[in-house]
């Protein structure tokens, strides 16, 4: 029994092994192929200017879509930041859902709302509106004030009053940088196949924000805050861009995307109780389903990423709430990979069918439950004197090393190509969080997200509250 015993352990060790390395495979792929593109990215740069005046009006005309749910603290800074956005022609629509807190009067009292007509362009379901408001001071700020529905709804609603070509999501919470538009637009002008474009998000905790727009970058004091900043920039620098560059994109984050707003509505908008069927994770379920449908009707798409198109969000600051948002996000990712699972090792959906698809279903789907055994396989083959040397080391460097190294490499990336954090210590503590993140943090990360994964399949639907301290508080941080 004892030696059928520790044959079960040696397997399951080894597994976990083939886990460890097929993911970071996966990874040292997308980091190679990110690198290149941000390397030509800035070359391009450097060879002409891609903010040129008269390719800015040429650029078609946005609408920024804002759902806002109980968002007073920080709805009037982020709508300034849209305000000052440097693009020619852009219309700002912000969904109040339904809020139970001074969202509406807030909006009201800063930007002089009014009620007036406005045509609606789509009639995809969504929860009753109750009233349209434009601003008197600012013609191109509108909100349309509607019954609750959830965040997806609310997006609904918004697509439905949106008459330009291109819309672009974001959360209310959100900050973009000024010249966002300009630079998220590219791609688009670029392929007449882009249906879908995303931008990098940056954590704003602690930042110095004034009128809306982020005037210093800092490190945030927080330590999940601060450790959340080295996570976003290996996510996006080198998650996002390598998968784009493999035209394999199956995410588009909910802070910050772009699309074009025809596709969105052929594809039946965003995912819903009175739409497509409600799930929480609405942002990538549009992209994998706005993949499908197309490749089924022959029509070619694109989903892209700008890295240097930036959007500003804050990140939770307690364990509690981030467990709830990770425990969120895993079950959004699995739901979308379901729903859509006619597409995994399918042909037809060319490399996102075989190659991101198994890789996210069943490396980042199911890989939190094979992580966690495999912990407690080593724990228990070490202190049972089962782990060889090798085996030891071949852990550690395919469980922690390879993942300090990516995180580094990210981080490497950030400064070299953009260097927005200015603080000689701020990157020095970055470098530092690339080898601590992956030493206690990736695994409570860990645990959330395979609780996240048994929350699927026991059916839990909460959303899960996200407690804000606002970006008046950053900014009173600056220095």
């Amino acid at each position: 029994m004892v030696s059928i015993g520790l044959a079960l352990l040696a397997t399951i060790n080894g597994l976990v092994l083939v886990y460890f390395l097929a993911i970071n495979l996966v990874y040292i792929l997308t980091s190679v192929r990110a690198l290149q593109v941000i390397w030509q990215y800035r070359q391009r740069l450097q060879a002409f200017n891609l903010l040129d005046p008269s390719r800015a009006r040429a650029s078609p005309p946005i609408t920024v879509l804002a759902p806002a749910y109980n968002e007073e603290l920080t709805c009037v800074e982020s709508v300034r930041s849209l305000l000052t956005l440097d693009y020619p022609r852009h219309e700002i629509i912000v969904i109040n859902d339904g809020s139970t807190d001074g969202t509406i009067q807030q909006l009201m009292s800063a930007f002089e709302l009014a009620p007036r007509p406005r045509l609606a362009t789509a009639e995809i379901p969504a929860a009753r509106v109750r009233q349209v408001y434009q601003s008197r001071a600012y013609p191109n700020l509108w909100v349309v004030d509607k019954e609750n529905g959830g965040k997806a709804d609310a997006l609904n609603a918004g697509v439905n009053y949106c008459n330009t070509p291109l819309l672009c999501a974001v959360d209310a919470d959100t900050l973009l940088e000024r010249d966002a538009l300009t630079r998220i637009v590219r791609p688009f002008l670029e392929d007449s196949r882009t249906v879908a474009v995303g931008g990098k998000i940056r954590v704003i905790n602690d930042c110095t924000v004034r009128s809306g727009i982020v005037t210093q970058a800092k490190l945030p004091k927080n330590f999940l805050a601060a450790i959340q900043t080295v996570e976003y920039l290996r996510a996006f620098l080198v998650g996002r861009v390598g998968w784009a560059a493999l035209n394999a994109s199956l995410v588009i984050s909910g802070a910050f995307g772009l699309f074009h707003r025809g596709s969105v509505v052929d594809a039946g908008g965003y995912g819903s109780k009175r739409t497509t069927g409600e799930t929480v994770g609405e942002d990538m379920e549009l992209v994998v389903r706005m993949k499908r449908l197309f490749t089924d009707w022959g029509r070619p798409c694109k989903i892209d990423f700008v890295p240097d198109s930036v959007a500003w969000t804050e990140v939770p600051e307690s364990y509690r709430v981030l467990g709830r948002q990770r425990d969120r996000w895993q079950r959004g990712l699995i739901e979308s990979l379901t729903r859509h699972r006619t597409m995994l090792f399918n042909p037809r959906y060319g490399p996102t069918g075989m190659f991101a698809f198994p890789v996210f279903f069943f490396l980042e789907g199911l890989g939190p439950v094979i992580e966690l055994t495999g912990y407690v396989g080593f724990s228990i083959a070490v202190y049972s004197g089962q782990a060889s040397g090798a085996y030891v080391i071949g852990f550690f460097f395919l469980a922690f090393a390879l993942g300090v190294g990516l995180s580094a490499v990210a981080v490497l990336i950030e400064e070299v190509a953009f260097g927005r954090y200015g603080r000689i210590t701020d990157v020095f503590k970055m470098f530092v969080l690339a080898a601590v993140e992956n030493f206690g943090f990736r695994q409570l990360n860990t645990y959330w997200r395979a609780r996240g994964l048994l929350h699927t399949l026991t059916g839990k639907k909460a959303w899960g509250k996200m407690e804000r301290k606002g970006f008046r508080a950053a900014a009173d941080t600056s220095s």
